[in-house]
């Protein structure tokens, strides 16, 4: 009797752990930045990562290749359009994952508007933590979705290009496809 409420209990806290476990899947797309992976959850999208991306700075598990994940197939028919100027906004469905904090920033990247920048302080005052520019940097770098939420509009309050987990290369490139005014002159 014992060995047979093991057994149950052992089933049942497998399937408690299961039930929490997403599963997320990824596709490789090519692009005019590189080879990018996107990764979605049935949420929404969950990372748009770059080709040299550090391994360690966006992590999933239970991740597995899906060609033709709609959310997936969706993402780089969007990405696809914003490369070809025929896009500014994105139109998808996400699933960030981090803490408030740095949910809070990532959606505060979401309403810079195409070709125009904002500073890491300007963030900070928006999501009401005046003094968090430094942090609101940290979590700009940790940013799981480059491009869709729109980190690399994000600079230095000199109007200098900082940090960005694609390169700076790349983020002067992304700013130059938006047509950014200040960008007539490239200040890295």
């Amino acid at each position: 009797m014992t060995n047979h409420i093991t057994h149950l209990i052992l089933k049942f806290y497998q399937f408690l752990i299961n039930k929490n476990v997403m599963s997320y899947f990824y596709k490789i797309i090519k692009s005019p930045v590189g080879k990018l992976k996107l990764i979605a959850s049935d949420r929404g999208l969950s990372a748009l990562l770059w080709e040299n991306d550090n391994p360690k700075r966006v992590v999933f598990k239970n991740l597995s290749a899906n060609e033709n994940h709609p959310i997936l197939l969706e993402s780089e028919q969007q990405l696809q359009e914003y490369f070809a100027k025929k896009r500014q906004s994105f139109k998808l469905d996400l699933d960030f994952h981090g803490t408030e904090f740095q949910k809070k920033v990532w959606q505060a990247l979401i309403t810079i508007p195409f070709g125009k920048t904002k500073s890491y302080g300007e963030i900070a005052v928006q999501i009401g933590k005046p003094k968090a520019s430094r942090a609101v940097g940290a979590a700009n770098g940790k940013n799981p979705i480059s491009i869709i939420a729109p980190c690399h509009r994000v600079i230095g309050s000199s109007g200098k290009l900082t940090g960005f987990a694609g390169g700076l290369k790349i983020k002067a490139f992304l700013l130059n496809l938006e047509k950014a005014e200040f960008f007539d002159e490239l200040k890295i």
